[in-house]
Formats: C-alpha cells, sequence, structure tokens
C-alpha cells in the first residue's frame, strides 16, 4: 500500500530558479527509498520541501504530496504543525547542530512527547527512558539528564532517532544519518533503524551518497542529478546494471581493492547550481556518452521494459532499448595486475618508536594532576619512501592526536620520532616541519577566510623561509595550483569561493608548498562525494607516483585503504592492535576488532540481510581497561584477556597481531 505519493513536485528559489523540478516517486509501508546523488543535487531540499521546511524565500510552486489519504500542500501550518514530528518525522544531518546546546537531551525528547502524545512530567522522562534504551543509548536514565556536549557523536545521533521515533512516525525522512560516523558505529545506527522500520512497518526516505549504505538498506532507489531523478529501480536491478551515465559514474569513483593500481573514474566538473542550468540534458557537459542532442534538447522520462525509469536520450528508441536491457553493464573493473610486497625493502623516511601522548587531568582549585588521558600509548611505526600507511580505527582512539604528535603540534610524553635518520627534537617544533606537512580533515575549517588562495600557500613558505624570492614564489605557487588541478586565476579567490574537493586541493597545494617527503592526511575525503573523493584520491595517488611522497592515511573509510594504502595500522585505544600489508589484514584480519570493523563496512555486493555491528562503547582513555582494552567488547575475550596486555605476535614476515588467541602460533618462513 502506498503510503508516500509525490508528483512533480517543484520547489523554487526567490529568484525563480527550480532547486527541486519535478520529481516524483512512492513509498510504501515499511519500505526504504534510498535518494542518492552528489552534494547540490537537491536531495535534503526534497526532505524539506515534504515537510515545508523550506529557507526563507524558497516555496513549493507545484506538485502534489499525499501521505495516506493527505494532501499535505493543502493543509494550514497549525494542521502541518501536527503532521511534523507525528505521522513524519526527520533525522536531520548534523546531530552537533540540530540539538539545543542548552536543553538536556532528555528535555527535547519530552517536548516532542508533549506535543504529540500528550505526555508531560514522570510519564514524559520515563517514556523517554524507554526511547534511549529502544535505539541503544547506555545507562539511559542518567543520559537523559545530560547536554548534547557531553555526548559522542555516535550517541548524538541515536538522541535524534529516539526524537524521531517519539511521535511514532509513519514515515521517517533520513538525511545522511552517518555520514561523519565511524563504521562501527553507523552499522548500529543503520542496524536499528532497520529493526524498527521491521517491527512497526515505518517506512523511510534514505537520502545518502554512501552506495554501500543504499546496498545494504533500501528497497528501490532513485538517483538525483540537479534537482532532477535521472534514474529509478529496485536495489537489484540498479547494482546489477545501472543504465543512466551518471549512475555509472557513481559506481565507477568508489575506491575497492579491485581498482589499485587504475585511477578511478572521477567525474570531471560540479553539479550546475540551479541558476545555470544547461538547456539539453542537464548531465551533458560532464557526460562523455554525450552528442548533440544531449545539448539541445532535455531528455523525457522513459520506461524500460523491466519497470525501471530512465531520462538518457539513450534509452529512447525502443530498439536500443532492448539491446541495452540484454548486455548489462560492469561496473567493477577486472583486478589489478599490481602486486603489494608484502615485506617492505626499502629503509624508513619516517620511523618512530614507543611514541607516548598523554594529557593531565587537573582538578582542584590548584589543578592538580589527578592522572592522564593516555590518547597515544605506546605506538611504534615506519613508512618508507613512496609508501602509504593507513591508520584506522574509531573516533577517540587517538589516530588523529599521533599524527598531530609527528609534527609535534601536541606535546609528546615520550618516545622518539626519526626522519630520514635524523632524530627530530621534541624542543625544536619547527624541525622537520618542511619535511612533514598535515592536510587536515576540514579544508574550511583550516583556511583562513580573510585570506587569498596565494596568501595560504605562501604563508608557509614564508614561516619556513623556502621557496626564493617574490616572483620564484608566485611561479611556483602557480605550479601547485596546476599540479592540483586548478587554474592559475584561482590564487586570487577566497576560500568561500570554492566547492568542498577544490578547498581539499588547496589544503593538499598548501601542504605541498613547502616540499615535504611526507604528508600526514587526516580523513581528507571523509565529508565528500563519492566523485570528488575519487577526484582527491586520483590526485594523491598521480603525487605519490610523481614525487615519491610517503603518506600516514589517517581514516575510517576502509574502501579508501583498500584502494590507496599498501601497509596498514589497526589502532584501538591509543594502541597498535593489528599491522601488515593492505591484503594481508584486509583480507585475513586477526584481530577480532578489525574483524568487527570489517564487518560494519556496507558493501556494494549487500543483500539487504542485517550486518553483525560491533556493541558497546570505547572505553576512556583516561581509564582504560586491565589487560586487552578491547577485551570488554570482544566476542572472543577469555579469562586471560583481562590479566595483562598481549604482546605482538607474528603471523607472518610481514603481519602482527597483539592478540592472546594467536599466542601459541609459531610462523615459518612462509607466515602462518
Amino acid at each position: 500500500m502506498t503510503l508516500l505519493s509525490v508528483q512533480s513536485l517543484t520547489t523554487a528559489l526567490p529568484n525563480g530558479a527550480h532547486i527541486v523540478d519535478g520529481i516524483s516517486f512512492e513509498i510504501a509501508a515499511g519500505e526504504t527509498f534510498a535518494l542518492l546523488g552528489e552534494s547540490g543535487c537537491g536531495k535534503s531540499m526534497t526532505a524539506l520541501s515534504l515537510l515545508r521546511l523550506l529557507p526563507d524565500g524558497v516555496r513549493n510552486v507545484g506538485g502534489q504530496v499525499r501521505l495516506g489519504t493527505t494532501a499535505l500542500h493543502a493543509l494550514s501550518e497549525r494542521e502541518m504543525q501536527q503532521v511534523r514530528g507525528g505521522r513524519m518525522a526527520m533525522i536531520f544531518q548534523e546531530p552537533g547542530l540540530s540539538l539545543n546546546p542548552v536543553m538536556t537531551v532528555g528535555t527535547q525528547v519530552a517536548e516532542v512527547l508533549a506535543l504529540h502524545c500528550g505526555l508531560r512530567g514522570e510519564a514524559a522522562r520515563q517514556k523517554a527512558i524507554a526511547l534511549f534504551t529502544q535505539v541503544g543509548i547506555p545507562d539511559p536514565a542518567r543520559r537523559v539528564d545530560e547536554y548534547p556536549f557531553q555526548l559522542s557523536g555516535g550517541m548524538k545521533q541515536r538522541v535524534m532517532i529516539a526524537m524521531a521515533l517519539a511521535g511514532e512516525p509513519e514515515l521517517l525522512i533520513a538525511d545522511e544519518p552517518t555520514t561523519a560516523l565511524d563504521v562501527t558505529i553507523q552499522a548500529q545506527v543503520l542496524g536499528l533503524l532497520r529493526q524498527i522500520q521491521q517491527d512497526g512497518r515505518m517506512a523511510m526516505l534514505l537520502i545518502t551518497h554512501d552506495l554501500g549504505v543504499v546496498a545494504e538498506n533500501a528497497h528501490r532507489v532513485g538517483v538525483m542529478y540537479a534537482g532532477q531523478i535521472v534514474e529509478q529501480a529496485t536495489r537489484e536491478a540498479l547494482f546489477a546494471q545501472p543504465l543512466h551515465p551518471y549512475t555509472q559514474k557513481l559506481f565507477a569513483a568508489m575506491p575497492d581493492m579491485r581498482r589499485r593500481g587504475q585511477p578511478l573514474s572521477a567525474i570531471p566538473g560540479s553539479v550546475p547550481s540551479p541558476g545555470e542550468m544547461p538547456a539539453g540534458c542537464r548531465f551533458a557537459p560532464r557526460c562523455e556518452q554525450a552528442w548533440a542532442l544531449c545539448h539541445a534538447q532535455a531528455p523525457a522520462w522513459t520506461r524500460m521494459p523491466d519497470g525501471r525509469g530512465v531520462r538518457c536520450h539513450l534509452y529512447e528508441n525502443a530498439v536500443l532499448q532492448g539491446a541495452l536491457a540484454e548486455s548489462p553493464t560492469s561496473v567493477l573493473p577486472e583486478a589489478a595486475d599490481e602486486s603489494v610486497a608484502s615485506v617492505v625493502e626499502s629503509p624508513a623516511r619516517l620511523h618512530v618508536e614507543n611514541l607516548r601522548v598523554h594529557f593531565p587531568i587537573r582538578r582542584g582549585i590548584l589543578q592538580r594532576t589527578a592522572g592522564y588521558v593516555k590518547a597515544v600509548d605506546g605506538v611504534s611505526l615506519s613508512i618508507a619512501p613512496g609508501r602509504t600507511l593507513a591508520l584506522v580505527g574509531e573516533s577517540g582512539c587517538g589516530k588523529t592526536t599521533l599524527g598531530k604528535a609527528l609534527l609535534h603540534l601536541v606535546p609528546v610524553t615520550a618516545g622518539r620520532i626519526r626522519f630520514g635518520g635524523r632524530l627530530l627534537d621534541a624542543n625544536d617544533r619547527r624541525a622537520g616541519r618542511a619535511e612533514m606537512q598535515m592536510v587536515f580533515q576540514d579544508p574550511y575549517a583550516s583556511l583562513n577566510p580573510k585570506m587569498r588562495i596565494a596568501e595560504i600557500l605562501e604563508e608557509g613558505m614564508t614561516a619556513l623561509g623556502v621557496g626564493g624570492g617574490g616572483d620564484a614564489r608566485q611561479a611556483h605557487i602557480d605550479a601547485l595550483l596546476a599540479q592540483v588541478g586548478l587554474p592559475q586565476a584561482a590564487k586570487w579567490r577566497y576560500p568561500h569561493e570554492f566547492s568542498g574537493g577544490q578547498r581539499q586541493r588547496i589544503a593538499i597545494a598548501r601542504a605541498l608548498a613547502v616540499s615535504p617527503a611526507l604528508l600526514v592526511c587526516d580523513e581528507p575525503t571523509s565529508a565528500l562525494d563519492v566523485s570528488v573523493q575519487a577526484q582527491i584520491l586520483n590526485l594523491l595517488k598521480s603525487l605519490q607516483d610523481e614525487l615519491g611522497l610517503s603518506y600516514l592515511f589517517i581514516t575510517h573509510n576502509l574502501a579508501v585503504v583498500e584502494f590507496l594504502a599498501h601497509e596498514v595500522c589497526v589502532m584501538y585505544l591509543g594502541r597498535i592492535v593489528e599491522r601488515g600489508t593492505a591484503e594481508e589484514v584486509m583480507r585475513t584480519p586477526k584481530h577480532p576488532y578489525t574483524q568487527a570493523l570489517l564487518a560494519a563496512v556496507p558493501r556494494m555486493e549487500a543483500d539487504g540481510s542485517m550486518r553483525l555491528g560491533l556493541s558497546g562503547d570505547m572505553p576512556s582513555p583516561a581509564n582504560p581497561p586491565p589487560g586487552c582494552h578491547f577485551a570488554p567488547r570482544c566476542p572472543k575475550a577469555e579469562a586471560r584477556c583481562h590479566e595483562a596486555y598481549p604482546e605482538a605476535v607474528a603471523c607472518s614476515p610481514s603481519h602482527q597481531v597483539n592478540c592472546v588467541l594467536y599466542s601459541s602460533l609459531q610462523v615459518d618462513g612462509s607466515g602462518v
């Protein structure tokens, strides 16, 4: 039975440009419909149009939206208030911005309960506790009285889900609900949504750009581009044979072990703005298959013989339609012939030995030290020239702190850092800055908004005294911009004038300005679309091949690790628990934590079944558990796991694991 029916929905900006342009789809009770596409395609604006929560000046100018038998656009604002949070609810993309920072999370849930369920006082509090229990928040009776800043990102997202579920909605709109979450928390959140949906026959509109999330959660998919749906099909049909060139490009842009040694198929250009739509097909300027008709005439919606729909001139001829339907499109290339050596023979460019970063906990009027947060607790690693070491793990495990410690951006408590055989002195914070540079996670926050790009790129050269005189530096800046794929004129613009992917290119250019030998890349693609991510990964790979750069790549995106990394270190609560080549760690993981991380990753080959995630939260680094730090969450833990931290065991000459399950293994010349 159809629960939500959207027909020719059109939403316009104040200047009359259509940001959502005549889209149509239906969602049945108990069904998940995914809207897939790049940022700027109109996905979130579609959701806000359904709820009538549009920004000032933006308005619905056409189409019909029906929830059951109710025409939503015919309701008054007072009547619509009863629908929002009651029959329809939304999980917003950024819980940190959606939750009120001066109200406890329990009070915020109680507001929904008072409006839609008539519950107040102690009854509302008990219902909030029950909802927190339902969404898997530990110690819910205490958490309801806490403020958003006291919760982790995963728990804030669960609070948003509890808030959305408080009114027992018939339709839940989830706008990128897991974009910034670790794979383990992402698996928990998505598993929770699936379970709630199955229990209550709730329909869901899932907005995302993650193909793995779509594969594991959606029943049907609409691919959106520049305000229009360009393809609509069941999940099985779409993943077996994407038809529209845009959909094919999205699939080809996904990093994967099978694409090692090959450039990802990045989509050139960007999504056109609403006021600058091309005359014909909106994807034509970026499409390799476009011809004259595509630039002159907009394609009509074509219904295929198997029931799916596509908006493309390639499928308007019935004969061509049948021929294409019989020849499925391959979205994954054959595995590359490039083999990654299991043992790195090159001498280490960076060698870190027993590094510790402990932050003091100060209490009382005199601020006496009462303990330490052991963010990094005895880490050793090495990176050879021209190689990429991926550092993976959940948020809070110490990855970013380790990266900053290498550049002395945070004080090092103990340990030694050698670069090129030279010991980097912690007392000289400028030592090694030219040889090692960092690319931060958020390029917009790390670029000075008041400085032009030329000034940003020149700042590091001036500070470190490299690059020669003014003319030489300007020539170097021009070469840097060309190297990262930006025009020379870009240097006279400000950061806000660029897209997210372009800003990340500028951040990479800034790091390269002082000619470093090693880049510390801290989650450089975590918030990017798959197409922009492909551009950045291709750029990093080409720069490594051209300049012989070494990378410490900090990430929780294991698909990126499979594509880019040569070696992998898995970090948990300040320590490395497993290390080895990318092939060894990703294909034959030994540590239960590594196995849990890999099991939580959404895969494009998914059949829609529920994956086993990792339960519980990471312990506090201020009070790590005795023995193996992972033991409290480990399904294979034994009594001895709680006694002493396990020593490293060699599973092969290049593969080590800190786990008592492997303490009795013997290694021969070829490995275990």
